[in-house]
């Protein structure tokens, strides 16, 4: 097993010729930033040459102008991401790059389940050498060896030529023997660029256009909020096992390229990862979290009718939604008690225990007044470990709340994902080997209210194609590529417990690729 790049963003752009797409592309990152904020990169392409940016930071801190002076072309891809091992690394920031075939990259979100296989069949079938313990560099030497194989009857008086068929096939074949969740852009110097999404469709990817009388520009990224947002319009997501080739000319090509598809988009996006301005898979997140919260708010009612909830709190930003729901619902005030600071990064990435929780308290601040003498009701999308809930409904009874209950639009997590999100070992889990009373009491609230994985995916589905059956994983442990194992899960373990993060450092990646880092 490797360290695999998830929770990512990506962004592949064709704009018209002449023009260069590099702020296309830093806007587009920008919008994406909730995805990953670990590192990021841009690269491009002009006159039969990569042109690279990457670092270790937030999107503005990272491009500056001499940066983006130098990220000519027309054609470019970019990445924001976060790491599964909790380490910051700029050689394993992305995009990384291979010179033959063609001249090849690849932006990646996802992870692949048999990367320790992929890695011994590079290795001894292909004499391929990895720089980085990144799947992400597998993938992309697993698509330069396909590519190889399927250009070598093809060059044109000497020189390497590739048609749309060598493409297709190639997807074709990677398709067979990888495994997992993915969601890539790939540029393939003076062709064009390449995006594909694993068969079962897990990891998000949705691509649009614009036209003008100058030509046609196309976009590809992780969600539609980095298309609309860009003024392009929603073509449609790319399909579960599909390729899109948009040519240097802005011609578009498509094609499934898998034996077997089905659409399992991951259900943790539309409760906490995806931007509720998005939409995934036909389903607008902000309804789908509209729905969570009427769905659990009715489930209290039902079970809970003489409740006396005197107001409805959100945990900001991402309870908010559910939370605004919940009250109109049940019928008592929606109250703001709760300021965030938003320059505070997200608790739920960053690794270690004590940073964690030290940062709670940097993050969120109390209005005093809306505790004060009340049962309030807090609303969060999910637990995890729960040390950021006990130390909200601790600061909620230090502001004056004389009774503090707790909802999850979620249902408890139990399982590790193993398709994209860096959840820590299964024993850190709060509700590993803990009833919901026991966790209730762990986390010190009055009452704990979970969403059933029932409700969640029936909320969810209500506005979604009727195709879908989600990856809910984490929740129930069933993983629909059902190529997992319980050896694979213990080396999870192994790899996500704090005490390995800890002991992790930057140093391990002795090899530091050198790109326009100045």
């Amino acid at each position: 097993m490797t360290c695999g790049d998830i929770v990512c963003g990506i962004i592949g752009v064709v704009g018209k010729q002449g023009y260069h797409v590099n702020q296309l592309i830093y806007d587009g990152l920008t919008v994406l930033q909730h995805r990953g904020q670990d590192a990021a990169g841009i690269m491009t392409e002009f006159e039969g040459q990569f042109r690279l940016r990457k670092s270790t930071g937030l999107v503005p801190n990272i491009f500056y102008t001499r940066h983006m002076q130098r990220l000519q072309g027309h054609i470019g891809i970019g990445h924001v991401r976060y790491p599964t091992a909790g380490t910051s690394s700029k050689a394993e920031s992305q995009p990384l790059y291979v010179n033959s075939p063609y001249g090849l990259s690849i932006a990646h979100n996802g992870n692949l389940t048999n990367a320790a296989e992929l890695r011994q069949i590079l290795r001894d079938k292909h004499f391929r050498h990895m720089n980085t313990k990144s799947d992400s560099e597998l993938l992309l030497n697993i698509l330069a060896v396909e590519l190889t194989k399927y250009s070598s009857d093809l060059s044109i008086g000497g020189e390497p030529h590739l048609d749309i068929e060598t493409v297709f096939n190639a997807i074709t074949a990677l398709n067979d023997y990888v495994e997992g969740g993915y969601a890539c852009v790939s540029m393939i110097s003076g062709y064009g660029l390449l995006a594909f999404r694993d068969p079962n469709g897990i990891r998000p990817l949705i691509f649009g256009k614009r036209e003008s009388d100058e030509g046609t520009e196309w976009i590809v990224g992780s969600e539609s909020v980095a298309i609309t947002a860009l003024g392009f319009e929603i073509e449609r997501d790319v399909e579960p096992g599909e390729a899109i080739f948009i040519s240097s000319s802005g011609h578009l090509f498509s094609r499934v390229c898998a034996k077997e598809t089905s659409r399992n988009p991951c259900v943790f996006e539309y409760v906490y990862f995806a931007r509720p301005d998005s939409v995934i898979d036909g389903i607008s997140v902000y309804e789908a979290r509209l729905n969570q919260g009427k769905f659990l708010a009715e489930r209290i009612k039902r079970e809970w009718p003489d409740h006396d909830i005197d107001a409805v709190i959100p945990i900001p930003d991402s309870g908010r939604i559910a939370a605004l729901q919940m009250a109109n619902t049940l019928g008592v005030p929606y109250r703001e008690g709760f300021v965030k600071n938003r320059y505070v990064g997200r608790t739920f990435i960053m690794p270690g225990q004590a940073l964690r929780e030290k940062s709670v308290r940097r993050k969120l601040n109390t209005i005093e007044n809306e505790f004060k003498g009340k049962n309030v009701l807090l609303v969060d999308d999910s637990i995890v470990r729960g040390t950021t809930s006990k130390q909200i409904v601790e600061m909620a009874r230090e502001s004056g709340a004389a009774k503090v209950y707790f909802a999850s639009a979620a249902p408890p997590v139990r399982y590790p994902n193993v398709y994209g999100i860096d959840m820590p070992a299964t024993t850190e889990f709060v509700a590993n080997g803990r009833s919901i009373d026991e966790i209730n009491a762990h986390i010190k609230s009055d009452k704990l209210f979970y969403q059933t994985l029932d409700d969640l995916e029936k909320s969810t589905l209500m506005v979604a194609p009727q195709d879908i059956v989600f990856d809910s994983s984490c929740f129930n442990g069933v993983y629909v590529t059902g190529d997992i194992t319980e050896e694979y899960l213990m080396e999870l373990h192994n790899q996500r417990n704090d005490g390995a993060k800890a002991s992790m450092d930057d140093d391990d990646q002795v090899l530091d690729i050198h790109n326009d880092s100045n």
